[in-house]
């Protein structure tokens, strides 16, 4: 299947029924009263996060969505009857922006979690709600009022507690083949990767996070080059980055300090926010160097901005199982730590209260 990750859509959620105008008329009555029925409301559209999709490819090109009109009102006290709602499917983390007003109108980042789209119109009015004892015989009636339209642009940020940054062919993917089951494929050219997987690293039986893996990016991809910085809007639910470094790159002349300075500013300018997350260094390809505490203190000593830093050998796993109890211990950390901050909130809004 195809990774389709944005799309634009159009919502038309369905016209009220109009109200009746209607006198009752039997044999023997020949002034039976009004009995006009209220129209039925229209349907609404309404979207809902399913884990089992992963892509927007189902919206790629069914882009307008229409729910039913609601019915009329008859006589003899007959209501129309409503419309049902239409119901989309989405991926879990998609964020839904209406493109006209850029109000953010959904983020969909649990299962089964349901945003209203557009709102169906309501119904109009029969005569029977307008008698009275000095009107007995209105010929009033309300239509249906129309329902909503919105154009919509839908973003699709995957969910994953880890990102992995990095030039291609430094490894991303191999790595992610060695600490998870995901599968990415992997081979001895750039930009191997082109859409983001996703792994589920499991540290024990009660313990795992997931990984995502995206694209490659060089230099000058916030101007369009290589595949461009598109799919680093995954990375932007992630709690921690983990940079991969080669160590050992296949090509004379290549610096490795260079590219991960490169990697950093382009970083920056697609998000700030991105931009300051917690970040690790990991260097990898230890096999293939010779003297490699000399190297990897090379590197470090040119290079700083980075919290913590590992050295592993992703091809054979070297180095890999501390990386991921490490990253383990800091997920734990950081949920304990906004646990006790929401904590501390509820108390202080339970103090403001008294």
């Amino acid at each position: 299947m195809k990774f389709i990750d944005e799309s634009k859509i159009e919502v038309f959620a369905g016209n009220g029924g109009n109200g009746a105008a209607s006198f009752r008329r039997e044999k023997y009555i020949d002034k039976g009263g009004p009995d006009g029925g209220d129209g039925g409301r229209g349907g609404s559209v309404f979207a809902q996060a399913d884990r089992n999709i992963n892509t927007l490819v189902d919206y790629r090109f069914a882009r307008i969505h229409r729910a039913k009109n609601g019915e009329s009102g008859r006589g003899a006290d007959c209501y129309g009857k409503g419309a049902d709602d239409i119901v989309l499917r989405m991926p879990v983390g998609t964020v839904i922006t209406d493109i006209n007003s850029g109000e953010v109108i959904a983020d969909l980042a649990h299962d089964g979690e349901k945003a209203l789209l557009a709102q169906g119109g309501k119904g109009g009015l029969g005569n029977i709600h307008f008698k009275s004892s000095t009107n007995r015989a209105p010929r009033q009636c309300t239509p249906g009022t129309e329902g909503e339209t919105r154009e919509l642009q839908l973003e699709l940020k995957v969910l994953a507690d880890v990102g992995l940054l990095g030039m291609p062919n430094a490894g991303k993917s191999t790595f992610i083949r060695s600490v998870s089951a995901a599968r990415p494929k992997v081979a001895d050219y750039p930009f191997t990767t082109l859409h983001p997987n996703l792994g589920v690293v499991r540290v024990s039986h009660e313990k795992s996070f997931v990984i995502a893996d995206i694209p490659g990016l060089i230099e000058g991809a916030a101007e369009g080059a290589g595949l461009g910085h598109q799919f680093l809007r995954h990375l932007a639910r992630t709690r921690l980055l983990l940079h991969l470094v080669d160590i050992a790159p296949m090509y004379e002349g290549t610096d490795p300090v260079a590219e991960a300075r490169a990697i950093l500013n382009e970083l920056k300018k697609y998000d700030q926010l991105l931009y300051e997350k917690p970040r690790w260094l990991v260097l990898n390809k230890l096999d293939l160097l010779e003297d490699r505490d000399a190297k990897t203190a090379a590197f470090l000593e040119q290079f700083t901005d980075f919290d913590r830093h590992f050295a592993i050998s992703a091809i054979n796993g070297e180095g890999c199982k501390e990386l991921t109890y490490a990253i383990m211990d800091h997920l734990q950390e950081m949920a304990a730590q906004e646990q006790q901050a929401a904590a501390d909130s509820a108390q202080e809004t339970d103090a403001d209260t008294i």
